[in-house]
């Protein structure tokens, strides 16, 4: 069976380690564990692997953020992968930082990328994996906290975090998304 794996960010290099692009840097934790590298593709950079009988596919959108919606529906479509066989690794101010919530579908939150996805698939029943950013930045600071790098004391937690998320992965795509939702949803 075949699944599609999305870390959301932004390419380029003034964008790399921003606590927006975590999405990034968690889809290149599964793919580093897996022993695989991304070659640039249509609509993104993509790595190839396996979980036991599971095909994973894992993208890098290089649409931006905002239009990640085009390059998931674009490999959905290439590769014959059923909606429920989608997760999306991506950032939430709502969650307080290093916190991991999955969900088998929900609203975007005001996440711009989620938006774009529902829009593009015409739908939100997609599993998310959240990143929790938490929300200490000054009124009005949204879009320089997200586009900021991590602190030196956040980004000593990320390599356990990333290990947690290839764990995760793995559990979705072996025994589905509500036995993994039971099981590392308590954590």
């Amino acid at each position: 069976m075949k699944y599609l794996i999305v870390g959301l960010g932004n390419i380029g290099s003034e964008y790399w380690g921003t606590r927006h692009n975590v999405g990034f840097t968690l889809i290149n934790a599964v793919a580093a564990q897996a022993g695989v590298e991304f070659a640039d593709d249509r609509y993104g950079a993509i790595a190839r692997c396996r979980v036991k009988n599971a095909e994973l596919i894992l993208l890098k959108p290089s649409t931006y953020m905002n239009l990640s919606g085009e390059a998931v529906r674009y490999w959905m479509k290439k590769e014959n992968i059923a909606l429920a066989n989608i997760l999306i690794l991506v950032d939430d101010l709502a969650l307080p930082f290093g916190s991991l919530r999955l969900k088998g579908n929900g609203s975007d939150a005001g996440h711009n990328g989620l938006k774009n996805i529902a829009a593009m698939l015409g739908t939100q029943q997609y599993a998310r994996l959240r990143f929790g950013l938490g929300s200490d930045y000054p009124h009005g600071g949204q879009i320089d906290f997200v586009l900021g790098h991590f602190t030196p004391e956040e980004e000593e937690q990320i390599p356990a975090l990333a290990e947690h998320t290839v764990d995760i992965v793995h559990s979705f795509c072996l025994q589905g998304i509500a036995r993994t939702m039971n099981q590392f949803n308590k954590k």
